[in-house]
């Protein structure tokens, strides 16, 4: 019996927890994304891997979906804003707009931001977008 999207997602997020290189973790979440086009989370998550192996293409693409399926998912917004940046395109404004809208109506939500943008930074020390990004959130 083939493995639960449920099961390979969870499996996939403690993998990256746990500290596997985002590259060997890019199947996992592309299969999942395959198999539930509409599982935002996993969207999400594609998206972040892609950016984290210097892929802002691709990283585009996946936070377009994300978006696409929850505009106000404020890591989906600063995903895209992220990607759009690191390919050197224009359109950064209205994202990160929304996602700096919707953390500072949920002191919850913003703290995961904030711990999602130092995670980024740890794996990706010199990320010079997630740190103009992060200058734009965090005041």
């Amino acid at each position: 019996m083939s493995e639960s999207v449920t099961s390979m997602f969870e499996s996939g997020l403690e993998r990256y927890q746990a500290g596997e290189n985002p590259q060997q973790l890019i199947p996992v979440f592309k299969e999942i994304c395959d198999r539930a086009p509409k599982h935002t989370n996993a969207w999400i998550c594609l998206a972040w891997l892609y950016l984290l192996a210097d892929k802002p293409d691709r990283a585009i693409k996946a936070a377009q979906k994300s978006v696409k399926l929850s505009p106000r998912d404020p890591q989906a917004r600063i995903n895209l804003a992220l990607a759009i940046l690191d390919a050197g395109k224009k359109g950064v404004r209205e994202h990160v707009e929304v996602a700096r809208e919707s953390i500072s109506l949920d002191k919850e939500l913003r703290g995961e931001i904030e711990e999602n943008i130092q995670d980024g930074l740890n794996r990706k020390p010199d990320w010079k977008s997630l740190e103009r990004v992060k200058s734009w959130l965090i005041n």
